[in-house]
Parts: structure tokens; sequence; C-alpha cells
């Protein structure tokens, strides 16, 4: 049984929507996030992201979580976001090329996450948690949305389909790429009793994206229960779901700030020894997938760059019926990221960084070629039932294996935690 809730969601009205919208926080880098609140101080990035206005500070200083609240209030108090009166739900739609992707926003149940009727398919890295949770606790708020996918054959997305307005979106934003979001407000209790008794009866629930956002929302709940400050907002956390079989993945790439004791030279030989490496010659560098050069049934694949030129790295699967084990992602971290180069937490070493798989090839390649990393890998997508499966199976993949899409903007909406712990 899975429980979905209403909630009053704090937005910004039709005509502000699109210069508040911003990027998500986690697929920007500060530098980055700068260069957009130069060009629009309106954006949501002066909430999800406020290092990037407070560059003369420690990133993990309480002064960025305290300008983050400050900013949020500022925001609400000048009527630039403004809550629903009625706890409602919303159908987030995204036109993205020849793509339409149709989501649900509502809160989620932190003890469904808790008894693992929220199933998760990756650790958190402990530097990412820890911010997310402060980020929670200054704002009172979850600025973010979870991506969770509920596996379905029609019933429920079909439902949602049909009771999406005709008229014109709560919200409308078009980004510079053309991808057109789209946010309706559904509060007809009509509507939102048929889909909380639908949710009801699904089994469990999948995190796609926002597990650092979900693991700490959780964490917040947990250290409110324990200080008597608790009240029954916190223990819900915001979230879109998707039916399983209406979003993409693709995957994500690695960078690796250096060869340890290698050269290129001896790194390309020691490879050898455990891999088939062909060069792969030129690519087109605007997308972000590169082909494999032979695809076959039962062969990792997995695409590097170093020295300036891409590589085919191939070898047999050993296990094939070892879900995790089986991954690309899984035998590159074993063979290569910790036998060869010694990197033993994917979580946390900083010599591992990690870059979202809708980026195009030519951003690693910028990457390395400018000195800050050795190399990049480039991995193929797994599909969305392998990720069920190993979140069925209790068992997880290793960080940062999956980007889902569609992905979506913060500052359309935003849940608020109870009163407990305000200023």
């Amino acid at each position: 049984m899975v429980k979905i809730y209403r909630f009053s969601g704090l937005r910004p009205d039709r005509a502000q929507a699109a210069a508040i919208a911003s990027v998500p926080y986690d697929v920007v880098t500060t530098d980055e996030a700068e260069v957009i609140l130069k060009k629009n101080p309106s954006s949501f990035l002066r909430v999800v992201r406020t290092d990037a206005l407070l560059r003369d500070i420690p990133a993990d200083d309480e002064k960025i979580y305290e300008t983050a609240r400050e900013n949020l209030q500022e925001m609400e108090d000048q009527g630039i976001l403004t809550r629903d009166e009625e706890p409602s739900m919303y159908l987030y739609r995204v036109k993205q090329g020849g793509n339409l992707y149709l989501g649900l926003v509502a809160c989620v149940d932190v003890d469904d996450y808790l008894e693992d009727a929220i199933k998760k398919h990756e650790h958190t890295r402990y530097d990412k948690e820890r911010d997310r949770t402060r980020h929670i606790e200054a704002t009172n708020a979850n600025t973010g949305l979870v991506v969770i996918l509920y596996p379905d054959e029609g019933e429920i997305f079909g439902y949602t389909e049909s009771i999406l307005p005709e008229g014109e979106p709560d919200a409308v934003v078009k980004t510079e790429s053309g991808v057109v979001h789209e946010l309706f407000k559904i509060s007809d209790p009509v509507s939102l009793s048929y889909l909380e008794d639908a949710f009801s009866r699904v089994p469990a629930t999948y995190i796609a994206d926002g597990h650092h956002r979900a693991r700490s929302a959780v964490t917040v709940a947990e250290e409110r229960r324990e200080d008597g400050t608790y009240e029954p907002e916190d223990g819900r956390f915001m979230a879109i779901l998707f039916a399983h079989k209406r979003v993409k993945i693709h995957g994500y790439s690695r960078l690796v700030a250096d060869l340890g004791t290698y050269t290129p030279e001896t790194f390309l030989a020691a490879l050898k020894e455990q891999f088939e490496v062909r060069p792969y010659g030129e690519i087109d560098d605007t997308v972000f997938k590169i082909a494999p050069l032979r695809e076959a049934a039962g062969t990792h694949v997995v695409h590097m760059y170093l020295g300036g030129a891409w590589y085919e790295l191939s070898a047999p699967v050993e296990n094939p019926d070892d879900l995790t084990g089986s991954l690309d992602v899984s035998a590159l971290q074993k063979q290569v990221l910790e036998g060869m180069l010694g990197i033993t937490d994917p979580r946390g070493d900083p010599r591992l960084q990690y870059l979202g798989g809708a980026r195009p090839l030519a951003d690693l390649e910028a990457k390395v070629d400018s000195g800050e990393f050795a190399l990049a890998f480039s991995m193929q997508p797994v599909d969305v039932e392998t990720v069920m499966n190993i979140a069925d199976a209790g068992m997880v993949m290793p960080p940062k294996s999956t980007w889902f899409e569609p992905k979506l903007l913060s500052g359309l909406v935003i849940h608020t935690l109870g009163e407990g712990k305000k200023e």
C-alpha cells in the first residue's frame, strides 16, 4: 500500500513562473549557477543554490542555508510565491522534442520510505545528503521534486490524462533548449480521492531521481520526531510520480581527477589485460551517448576519453545472474576505479566526479582537455525494469548509475513542512 497526500503548494502565478523556475540544484555547478543568477536574479537558484551568491565563504557555511531561508521567505512576503488555499495535487507535463511526459505531483510518506514501500536503487553520497538535510531544515520546505516511478499498465496514467484540464496551465515555462514545462493544479475532491485510492493498491514505488532529497527529507522528519517538534506535514515529502514505462534513462558519466601511479601509456596497457580496448575514432560530441562499435549480449561496454581520444572497452559479463555485478558501472568500479586507481569509495572520494548523462559528450571532452580531469567514462543506459528488479531484490546500484528524463524544474511548486521549527 502506497500513500499519497494533497498539500497546499507554495508557487508563483502564471505571469512570474518563467522568471522564477530554475534547473534543479544538482545539474549545475556553482559557477554555472552564478552566471544564471547574474542574468536572472529572480531565478529560484537564489533559494536552492545560494552558494552561488556567496562565493566568498565556504560552501558548507551556515550562512548559505540561512540565506536560502531568508530568500524563500522574502519571495513569499513579497507575494512572488503564494500558497494555494485548498490542499491539491498537480499535474506536471513536459514537452521535449517529440516526447510528452506527464507526472503527478503529490506528497509521499516518510514511513513508506522507511518501510521500503518506496524502494531505492542507489546509496546516497554523504556530502550531498548532509547538504540537502541542512537546506530542508533551514528553509522548512521541500524545494525540489523527488522523481518516483509506479508500476502501471495504464489505469492510473490513463486517469491522470483524463483529468488534465483543457484550459491554460497554471504555469508554463519554455526553456532555452525549447523544452516546455506546464503545471496544472488539481483540486477536485473526487479526482483526488480516486488517485489516493488507486495508489493505495500499488504495492510499491521506486525512486528514479532525487535519492538525496528523499533521504534528507526523511532525516529531517526523524530528527523532529526525536526532538518533539514533529508535525504530520514533516512526515511527508514532495514527489512527482511517473508511470514506469513513461520515462527515459541515460547513462551517468564518470570523471577521474588523476591516473594515480600510471601514465596514459601504462594505463592503457593495464586496461588491455582486462578488456578489449579499441580506438573509437571520431564521434558526434553534440550527443550524449556513444553507440557501441559491437553490441553483444552478455558484454560490458564502456567508452573512455583519454589523451584526446575515445576508446571502447569491452569484456564478457562474468555472472549474468548477478543483478548488480552484471552492470557496466559495477565492472568499471570494481576493475578500473577501485582495482587500478584505488577509488574504493565512489560515494565520497574527491578524485571521482559525475556528469549527468544528458550532457553532450563535448562537456566531458572539455573537462579532460582543460586538465581539470585526467580521463572520462561515458556509460550506456540500463533499462527501467533492471532498476526496478534491483530495488525489489533489496539491492543497490553503484552511485550515479542512472540519469532519468524528464528533468523537472524547481520553483514551480514547493511543499512546506510543519511549523514546529520555524523561527
